[in-house]
């Protein structure tokens, strides 16, 4: 069960935030800024959010008001597309998809045939998330039904907004993670009875791709879709070349592979196709035209050489496919969103694209709640939001200080949080409201005991704030 949020928290600081898509209208507009503003958070609900002088006479004189002078105010972060069960074997080396599942994935996986070894990684992976920004994910768990049990209640402790599912996964796989195309369906609906808008859970329907389920388990996932239209569908496609082409040997009769999914009721509002790096315009139309997602996850697909993914090309005006950014933990190396980013920049550069800072934050955030459908709760800052926050401090290493002591604007501070930033760069991190992280404090807060507690900063003061 969630730990109920303080009734009130009062964050005050710079604010950096998007109230749009600044792929689809101009990046000035979507971007909120404000030098001097304020978060006023009740029962883990946004109240108000804008300049300190207009609010300030909003906050209760006895309010506890969290000063982060220097700092950026931004929404959590958003992972579109991780695995939670590959979070032992991160940084292995060697090996493009195919082979890495064999000799690192699966092994790992395998591991979580063991309740207790699934628990120890949830409480890890969700802390390693929170040290990160990260306040939402969607998440891939193993085989094993009791490995999403392990996360949601992990996630539930902390009071986090993440969607996961049981993979589905009936051929090509060593034995221990095979379930059949019933098994999987029967565990599925289970598990999405049982967690699916429980506190902040959702369920997500995962197939881990097409090539490891047969049609008969694809065709039971659609059911499960069909039957929850408000669940998510997990998958990935077009990662790989060699994973293309095993598909195209395995569904001969379908015209690509991301038409394998269609075919089953898999593509459409809630779907998060993680990865897209080779699907054709026609692909991307359907994705559009069916309102399906897709997680962008440069890192992992640098580290494995997949390939580079054109997110230019996938927000096209003309048929916009909304996409999030992905960490893929473990063939993506870091937990780090801002690492994510400039990865992600670096990927453009090399398709002829400019990723700017506005647009990189965007896909983070709002852009990944909207690729999960979570935006109505998550991914920006706006009175009725849930009030899932990241605090980043430019100023976080000494190289980061001494470059951004020379930042010209909130963008250029953006784009080098994003080109030299990780998790020490994020200062807090605040679930429902409630402090969740702080960097700062002399030991680990533990976001399972409930009571906010305020930040080491000694500027966090009673009343009004004293620097107004």
């Amino acid at each position: 069960m969630t730990t109920p949020s303080p009734s009130l928290t009062v964050l005050r600081g710079g604010l950096v935030y998007l109230r749009d898509d600044p792929f689809l209208i101009d990046p000035a507009a979507a971007l909120v800024h404000e030098s001097d503003g304020v978060v006023i958070c009740r029962d883990g609900v946004i109240e108000a959010v804008g300049a300190y002088d207009a609010l300030r006479g909003r906050i209760p004189a006895d309010a506890e008001v969290a000063r982060y002078a220097d700092s950026l105010i931004v929404p959590g972060f958003v992972d579109a597309h991780v695995h939670y069960v590959q979070t032992g074997m991160i940084g292995s080396a060697g090996h493009q998809l195919l082979d890495w599942l064999n000799d690192y994935a699966f092994p790992a996986e395998l591991a979580f045939a063991d309740r207790a070894h699934a628990e120890a990684t949830a409480d890890l992976f969700c802390d390693e998330m929170l040290r990160n920004g990260v306040t939402s994910a969607l998440v891939f768990c193993s085989v094993h039904a009791h490995s999403v049990d392990a996360l949601f209640e992990a996630a539930a402790r902390r009071g986090m907004r993440l969607a996961a599912g049981k993979t589905m996964m009936d051929r090509l796989a060593p034995a221990g993670l095979l379930d059949t195309a019933q098994s999987s369906y029967d565990q599925s609906k289970a598990l999405m009875d049982r967690w699916h808008g429980r506190g902040r859970a959702l369920y997500a329907v995962t197939p881990r791709f097409a090539g490891t389920s047969t049609p008969e388990q694809l065709a039971l996932a659609g059911a499960l879709k069909a039957e929850r239209p408000d669940a998510l569908v997990h998958t990935h496609v077009s990662e790989n070349l060699a994973e293309i082409a095993m598909v195209r040997d395995l569904f001969p009769e379908a015209a690509g592979y991301l038409d394998v999914y269609d075919r089953h009721g898999l593509v459409g509002p809630g779907a998060v196709l993680a990865h897209g790096v080779h699907l054709t315009e026609s692909e991307l139309c359907r994705c559009c035209e069916a309102g399906a997602a897709i997680a962008h996850c440069p890192t992992s697909n640098l580290f494995l050489g997949s390939g580079l993914f054109r997110v230019d090309r996938a927000k096209d005006p003309h048929r916009p496919v909304e996409v999030g950014l992905g960490t893929d933990i473990g063939a993506g190396p870091s937990f780090s969103m801002l690492a994510v980013a400039g990865e992600a920049y670096k990927v453009g550069q090399l398709g002829g694209y400019a990723l700017d800072a506005a647009k990189a934050l965007y896909l983070a955030t709002l852009g990944g709640a909207r690729a999960m459908g979570i935006s109505d709760r998550v991914g920006t800052l706006a009175p009725g939001m849930e009030a899932d926050l990241a605090v980043l401090d430019p100023a976080a290493t000494p190289l980061l200080k001494f470059r951004n002591d020379r930042s010209r604007s909130v963008e250029e501070t953006l784009f080098v949080l994003m080109a030299l930033g990780d998790d020490r760069a994020v200062r807090a991190t605040y679930v429902a409201g409630r402090l969740a992280h702080d960097r700062d404090a002399p030991r680990r807060l533990s976001p399972a005991l409930g009571a906010a507690r305020a930040p080491s900063d000694p500027t966090v003061a009673r009343g009004r704030d004293p620097n107004a």
